[in-house]
């Protein structure tokens, strides 16, 4: 060992210049820089000393002549990797950081825990745009040395940073439509942010844009487990499900969302899955309706008793009402209720015929018996359409049921008659499932009803 110092010292003798004086430093040029301590191996060898010369050069501004000094100790003793990671700092302190970067990286070949080579290497790294392997230096270093206080602020800036800037990219690419882009971008910002419920959020509303309702509804549920009071997470849920069919899942997720925070839309979707829950409950003749080429009286009465069901329920005036064909009608119930209702009548030998078709003539005498039944706030206005007095050139004042028709199209439930300028109501065509809907649609919307609402509103 004291041949190999001899030697040492006889190799950084013939290296070091002849004539630079050693400065003195007062004010270091680069106080951001901490001289690396010597390593152990070498703490009492020739190469200490000249490695301490050359970092006063550094510091006092004499980049060149430290460039020298920090050379020739590594010539002498290549494991010397102090010198190195100064050698870093002197490309940094020229700004060159694409030059300091290997010096570091070899530096840290010697030691992987070397708090100063990955103090420096981040700083490289951060000046060559590369934040993301800049934080990884920097929290290997707060991993070696947890005492590094500012280090650890500097890396929450970072992050802060990192998130900020790849969510205003992930942002503008889905305004661009660049939903690939933008899920990439996402996943930047989740990789510094983890524990951030929005992104989470946010990328799965990208992924349902691209159809990955898989990958939306997973990054939802983790964005519910970091925030269990994310009630927007939760009604997206509530979304997903139901586009899959899952009703009740669906109708969880949004009472969960509403329990939170009360939402007018929510409350909708959750009124619009609730309906289809019980439309799935209904018979298959009442969910057939809406696409029959023509409805039949039982189809008429259903739609009533199970949508107008308000304006029926309760209002028996005829108790005794006999009808004798519709015992085994599916319809049968309802068919009971808007007779007992004096909403359809039966026939006068007690029979119902549910199977017969539904002309305009007998939608117009429904829906008028059904409009005497809206609330007080209408009064006015059923006297307005009943006043109305519509002229028909198919349909004479003198008819029974003109003033059905009349006071049913005044009212704007039953349309004047298709392709007409509305001069006529052709009483006799028979009714298409979907103009059945419509009525009944339009009688909800003038009764007030919630189910009306939450259709219009959608």
């Amino acid at each position: 060992m004291r041949k190999f110092a001899v030697a040492l010292l006889v190799l950084l003798s013939a290296c070091a210049p002849k004539t630079a004086p050693v400065p003195v430093v007062t004010t270091p040029k680069f106080p951001q820089y901490v001289q690396p301590p010597i390593p152990q191996a070498f703490a009492d060898s020739p190469a200490a000393a000249a490695y301490t010369r050359a970092w006063l050069f550094f510091q006092s501004g004499d980049l060149k002549t430290a460039e020298r000094e920090f050379s020739s100790v590594l010539n002498a003793a290549p494991m010397f990797y102090a010198a190195e990671t100064s050698l870093g700092y002197v490309e940094l302190a020229r700004k060159d950081p694409k030059a300091a970067l290997p010096h570091f990286d070899r530096a840290l070949e010697s030691d992987n825990a070397d708090v100063p080579g990955l103090l420096g290497r981040a700083d490289a790294l951060l000046a060559l745009d590369r934040q993301s392997d800049a934080l990884a230096s920097l929290e290997a270093a707060v991993a070696a040395d947890p005492s590094l206080a500012d280090v650890r602020r500097r890396i929450e800036v970072l992050k802060f940073r990192a998130v900020e800037e790849n969510v205003a990219r992930a942002r503008q690419f889905a305004r661009q439509n660049r939903a690939e882009d933008a899920v990439q971008a996402y996943a930047a910002a989740i990789a510094s942010s983890p524990d951030s419920a929005f992104l989470y959020r946010e990328v799965a509303a990208i992924e349902r844009q691209r159809g990955s309702t898989d990958a939306a509804l997973a990054d939802l549920q983790k964005a519910i487990e970091l925030d269990p009071s994310d009630a927007k997470s939760i009604a997206q849920v509530g979304d997903i499900l139901d586009a899959r069919g899952d009703v009740d899942g669906a109708i969880k997720a949004y009472t969960d969302a509403l329990a939170l925070e009360p939402d007018p839309s929510v409350e909708r979707r959750l009124d619009v899955v609730r309906e289809k829950l019980a439309l799935s409950q209904l018979p298959e003749e009442y969910r057939a309706i809406d696409k029959a080429p023509q409805i039949t009286r039982a189809d008429l009465a259903a739609l009533i008793g199970i949508r107008l069901a308000p304006l029926v329920q309760n209002d028996h005036r005829r108790d005794a009402v006999l009808i004798t064909d519709t015992r085994n009608n599916w319809a049968a119930s309802w068919i009971m209720s808007v007779a007992r209702a004096g909403v359809m009548d039966p026939f006068e030998n007690h029979t119902f015929q549910p199977r017969t078709s539904v002309r305009r003539i007998d939608l117009a005498q429904a829906v008028a018996r059904l409009l005497t039944r809206l609330p007080p706030s209408r009064a006015a206005q059923l006297k307005s359409w009943q006043a109305a007095r519509l002229k028909f050139d198919d349909l004479s004042p003198n008819h029974l049921a003109y003033p059905a028709a009349s006071v049913a199209v005044a009212s704007g439930v039953i349309p004047a008659a298709p392709g007409t300028d509305g001069s006529s109501f052709q009483p006799n065509r028979f009714v298409t499932g979907a103009e059945a809907v419509d009525a009944i649609a339009r009688l909800e919307a003038l009764a007030g009803l919630s189910r009306s609402k939450s259709k219009n509103q959608e």
